[in-house]
C-alpha cells in the first residue's frame, strides 16, 4: 500500500524543521515584537485626552518624532541620546501638544507608560519553548535600563539581552546587530533575526543573517519584495516551525 503524499502544509513544516537545523542562535527585537509598545504609548495618551481622533493624532506625532530623531542621530545630524531620553524628549513633544506646556509629572508619566509594557499573550511560552534548544538575545531599541525593567515587568526568558545603547546606535543601523553577532560568536547565515517589523529584518539581512517574520496587528506590512526565511502567525507558530 502507498504512503501518503504530503501535503503542501507538511511539506513547507519539514522545510522548516530542515532550515532550523543550520540555525545556532536567535536574536530577537522586543519592542512590538514580544511586548506591545502600542498600548503602552496609546494607554498613556489616554491620560491626556478622551477624544479619539485627538489621541490618535498624538500618537502619530509620538512615533514621528521618535523615527525622525533616531535617524537624525544615526545620520549624525545631532548628538547620541539613549532611548529612555528620547522617550522623554518625545513625551515633552506629545505633552505639549496635548497642551501641557512644562507640566514635568505629566511628561514623566507619558514617559513612564511608554516603558510598561505588557507582552503579548504567546510571547512567554514561546520564549520557553524556543531557550530549550537555542540561544536566546534580545537586540532592542530600548534602553539598557529600560531594556531590564520590561523583561522583569513581562517574564521575558533570555540567555543574554543587548540593547543598541551599548553601540550607541539605534537599528536597522549595522552596528546594532553587530553587537549580537558578536555575542553569539556565530557566523550572521547561522543566526536567525526574529522581528515584527520588515525594517528590522532587512537591516538583519544586510548582514547575511537569517530572518523570521512574525506578524503583530497594527505593524508595518512587508513589501511583495520582502523575502524571509520563515513567517509565523506568532511565537507559537514560530516554535512550532523551528522544534517540530
Amino acid at each position: 500500500m502507498k504512503g501518503r503524499k504530503p501535503g503542501r502544509r507538511e511539506a513547507m513544516a519539514d522545510h522548516d524543521i530542515e532550515a532550523a537545523r543550520d540555525i545556532d542562535a536567535l536574536v530577537f527585537d522586543v519592542l512590538g515584537t514580544l511586548v506591545d509598545d502600542v498600548a503602552g504609548i496609546r494607554a498613556g495618551i489616554g491620560e491626556l485626552t478622551t477624544d479619539a481622533a485627538r489621541a490618535e493624532r498624538l500618537y502619530a506625532l509620538w512615533q514621528e518624532h521618535t523615527d525622525t530623531e533616531q535617524r537624525r542621530m544615526m545620520a549624525g545630524q545631532r548628538p547620541y541620546l539613549p532611548a529612555d531620553a528620547l522617550d522623554v524628549e518625545t513625551a515633552g513633544v506629545v505633552a505639549a501638544a496635548a497642551g501641557f506646556d512644562d507640566d514635568v509629572a505629566t511628561v514623566a508619566a507619558l514617559a513612564h507608560a511608554a516603558h510598561a509594557l505588557d507582552p503579548f499573550p504567546d510571547s512567554v511560552a514561546g520564549l520557553d519553548r524556543l531557550a530549550r534548544r537555542f540561544p536566546l538575545i534580545a537586540l532592542s531599541n530600548a534602553g539598557r535600563a529600560e531594556l531590564l525593567g520590561i523583561t522583569v515587568r513581562a517574564g521575558l526568558r533570555w540567555h543574554l539581552a543587548l540593547s543598541t545603547e551599548e553601540a550607541r546606535t539605534f537599528k536597522p543601523d549595522p552596528p546594532a546587530y553587530e553587537l549580537a553577532l558578536a555575542a553569539v560568536g556565530r557566523p550572521p547565515e547561522r543566526v536567525l533575526m526574529v522581528a515584527a517589523h520588515a525594517w528590522d529584518l532587512r537591516g538583519a539581512r544586510s548582514l547575511g543573517m537569517r530572518t523570521a517574520y512574525v506578524r503583530r496587528e497594527g505593524r508595518e506590512e512587508p513589501t511583495p519584495e520582502d523575502r524571509f526565511d520563515f513567517v509565523a502567525t506568532d511565537l507559537t507558530d514560530l516554535a512550532d516551525r523551528l522544534l517540530g
